[in-house]
Parts: C-alpha cells; structure tokens; sequence
C-alpha cells in the first residue's frame, strides 16, 4: 500500500467558522477564486468573507471561473493575485473552481509562467498554499492532487501534482442544498464514477478499494431518490458528500479508468456535463471488467452490496436523454487520442484502442 493525503479536513455543520484558525496559519492576505453564482446563492462565500474578516485577514476576489475552465483564466487570476499579494489561494465551488484554484496558485507564485510551463510543471516556485471550499457533492477535488482544465486547443487534461494538494479544505453539506436538481445528478454519479473506476484500477489497493466501497454505498440511496426527482434532505445530502469526499481519497492512490477520459471528449465537443459524460461510459467499463476478471466483479458486487447490472442502471437512470450521433469518420478521427492513454492502460481490462472504437461506435454511430 502507498497512501499520501497531507490536506487537513474539516466537514460539518459550521465547519468554516469553527476551524477559520487553519486559515490565518496560512497567510494574512488572500485570493478567492470561485465563480459568479454558486458560491454566493450557497452562502459559502459569505461564511468565508465573515472568518476572514474576523481574523483579520485581507482578500480579493476573483470570480470568472466557468464550467471546465481555461488554462488561460487562471493565468489571469494568477496575475491578479500576485498584484493584490496573496499569500495563499482560496477556492469555494464545486469541481472547476477548486481545480481552478489549485492552478491558479501556481500562477501568483509564477506570474510568469504560461501554459506549456504549466503542463509541463515547469514552476520555478511551488505553489502558494492552497485552501479549498466545496459547494458540490461530486468530484472530492478538496482531497486531490489533480487539476482538470481546458487548454487552448479546448482539449481537457488533468494535471497531477503533490504540491496541488491543499493545506486545508472545508466542506460542510449546507452549501450543496441550493444546487440544481441536475447538478446534484451529474456531481452525484461522478461520485459513482470515481468510486468505480478506482476499484477497477490497476493500482487498487486495500485502502483505495474500502474508500471506492463505502463512497458506492453511501451515493446510492440519495442518488436514487434524486433520479427519481425527489429532493434530497439534509441528511442525504449530508451522506452524499461524505461520499464524494470519499471518492477524492479513493482516486489519490488510483487515478481514473477509460470512463473519465473518454467523458472529456463528450463534455469538449457535445456540450456534456462531466459526470453526466463519464456515467455515459460506466456501464461498458462494468461489462468490459467482469468479462475480464469475474471472481474481481463478484467480489465488488459482495462489497457494495449490489449487482453491477444495478449500478449501471442507477448511472444510466441519472442521464438526460442525450442524442448523441457521430460518423464514422469522426470516431476514426479521434481514436488517435486513447493510443497508449494512462486511463485507459489503467482499467483492470486489455482495453485497447479498438475497443474505444467499437465502444463509440455502438453508443453513438447511427445507420
């Protein structure tokens, strides 16, 4: 087993303003990053305003991350904060903006730097630390090492780096209940994408798979309750953070499978959501594992306490219906991009670059 998670984390009910100590350990000025809605409707950003404030503790705040954000937004925002002295990052939102903000804090201590640099972490200066606020149950960046963003090419890539992990994350459950019905379904089963993909990783270990486990276990209830379009209380919103956090443990050790990268292609040229695009591929990598490895399936399905049959459908029913047609010529076009691919070479499958062709194929060629 290798384990390494250095971020300290608070969750609970008034996390924020009962540990905002941690905070003025990390600097006496600060940058947020977030976007324009969420992190005021949640009130997160109220309660951060309000315990820096009481600790003294200047800010700016940078508030133009979007859905899936630029490599050259945070390059902006990086400039901004090293104009204002930040000395450490604050992001609150979901995914985009706390994987925005990890960038972002190595652009104020390298302003600068540009986007080959980064991708290449080529960072003459380690990051400024980091603190991260969730307002999402879904990707458990709070607890990652990684960042996802948006090149110029308008490819998605992920970035993994030790010193993206944050000093200190915070995330109480509250600041989940103003989220869309369809934003708590697309974080909600990213949450089960995580979870599955890491059990079926090749780097799977004892701890990865009790995280994947109980991550499952805990987003199942609420996430049915939420694709049959009931809203959820604050107990299971509670639960299903629990378990998105989880989740973010689960993929530190393990990393993602083919379901994930293949979802970037969906979210960057259809306009997909990412968890809605990664469970668009999850029942398939369910088929694909337990044709390769059945007595490892069965041994899941023990775990969480249901049939992978089960948990294709749970993902399956959390999908608007999306009409997805490609050609031929463009399935060819982009199978270029999974050759020799980590996420792929990482299912616990011989999934080859054929098999993403027959994969695409019979999702979304027409005849």
């Amino acid at each position: 087993m290798n384990y390494f998670m250095p971020t300290r984390l608070f969750t609970g009910t008034d996390c924020i303003t009962q540990h905002a100590d941690e905070l003025r350990s990390l600097g006496t000025s600060c940058l947020i990053v977030t976007g324009r809605h969420a992190a005021k409707a949640s009130g997160a950003l109220d309660d951060v305003e309000r315990a820096l404030a009481d600790r003294g503790i200047s800010h700016v705040v940078w508030d133009g991350v979007t859905e899936n954000p630029p490599v050259a937004s945070c390059i902006d925002a990086g400039h901004l904060g090293a104009e204002h002295g930040a000395q450490f990052v604050l992001g609150i939102g979901g995914g985009s903006a706390l994987d925005a903000a990890k960038a972002v804090a190595v652009f104020v201590a390298n302003p600068t730097l540009d986007e080959a640099g980064f991708y290449a972490k080529a960072w003459a200066n380690s990051p400024v630390p980091i603190a991260l606020v969730g307002t999402t149950a879904g990707t458990g960046s709070e607890v990652t090492k990684v960042s996802v963003l948006t090149d110029m090419a308008h490819r998605k890539h992920s970035i993994h780096d030790d010193r993206l992990f944050a000093a200190v994350a915070f995330g109480d459950s509250r600041h989940t209940s103003t989220c869309s019905p369809a934003v708590t379904l697309s974080c909600g089963v990213d949450v089960l994408a995580h979870a599955a993909e890491s059990y079926f990783s090749r780097k799977a270990d004892e701890i990865s798979r009790a995280y994947a486990v109980r991550a499952i276990r805990l987003a199942m209830g609420p996430l049915s309750r939420a694709a049959d379009g009931a809203q959820l209380d604050d107990a299971q919103r509670r639960q299903l953070y629990e378990a998105s956090i989880l989740g973010g443990l689960a993929i530190n050790t393990t990393g993602t499978c083919f379901p994930h990268n293949m979802g970037y292609y969906l979210t960057e040229n259809y306009g997909v959501p990412h968890g809605f695009a990664c469970a668009v591929f999850l029942p398939e990598m369910l088929r694909r594992v337990r044709a390769y490895d059945a007595s490892y399936s069965d041994a899941f399905c023990a775990e969480i306490g249901a049939s992978d049959v089960d948990l294709a459908q749970l993902a399956s029913g959390c999908l608007p219906n999306y009409d997805i047609r490609m050609s031929e010529d463009e399935v060819l076009a982009a199978l270029p991009r999974w050759k020799d691919n980590g996420s792929v070479k990482n299912t616990r499958a011989d999934v080859t670059v054929d098999d993403v062709r027959t994969i695409l194929e019979g999702l979304f060629v027409r005849p």
